[in-house]
């Protein structure tokens, strides 16, 4: 055998053992968040807030919007998505910022309830495990309802429900489609867009927003202004 050969085969053998200890190391990691609070939990916890907001009180502009911006393919996952991860590191290149995220709503929701914000490999593992567990034991229409009533849209407001009222002085449903895109484009960056701090860049958030959702049809281009 070459030397070129043992070469490959031992950094081979390196990066499988290395994978293996970073995904047994991600096991126990969701396997400790689930021992110290059941997911069962984390769904009372959340479906018990006072202005729990179901789908069908918000505008169907904003959920567009989400989905458009968000995680568009999350009707068709079961929790990762390899087209949605490839397409936003493609389209925040072109754009030369965070236009768009790769997580799926689903892993989204699974950081926020368990894990912080850190990006070593295990702490991803233990996100796309208890993504598909989420995936595994609810529906999608459920999924979406926890991700909006759990997610942070700046200046101290923690559900889609606050963010309405505290941002427009209004409940979600009456949203118009100015508030819905604004409103969508902040748990991208919620100290960055919040537009009680940077009205100007919360704007040009909503632009981007407007651009994924003509860009994926959700809407006609120049539909929404």
């Amino acid at each position: 055998m070459s030397f070129i050969k043992k070469v490959c085969i031992l950094a081979l053998l390196v990066l499988m053992t290395w994978a293996g200890l970073i995904f047994y190391s991600g096991w126990q990691m969701y396997e400790a968040a689930l021992a110290n609070c059941p997911l069962e939990e984390k769904v009372q916890e959340v479906t018990a807030q006072p202005h729990f907001t179901t789908l069908d009180q918000l505008p169907q502009v904003y959920l567009d919007a989400v989905l458009a911006v968000e995680d568009r393919s999350f009707y068709h996952h079961h929790g990762f998505s390899f087209r949605a991860t490839g397409r936003a590191v493609i389209r925040n290149f072109q754009e030369g910022e965070l236009a768009e995220g790769g997580s799926t709503i689903t892993q989204q929701l699974a950081k926020i309830w368990y894990f912080d914000l850190n990006k070593k490999f295990d702490r991803k593992v233990a996100e796309l495990l208890m993504a598909f567990h989420i995936e595994k034991d609810y529906e999608k229409k459920e999924i979406l309802e926890f991700y909006l009533n759990s997610i942070y849209f700046g200046s101290g407001y923690y559900n889609v429900y606050d963010a309405s009222m505290g941002y427009f002085g209004k409940v979600p449903s009456e949203m118009n489609d100015y508030e819905a895109t604004m409103l969508a484009g902040i748990p991208n960056a919620p100290s960055v867009y919040s537009p009680d701090v940077n009205p100007d860049l919360a704007e040009q958030r909503r632009q981007q927003v407007i651009q994924c959702m003509e860009q994926y049809g959700y809407i006609e281009k120049g539909a929404i202004q």
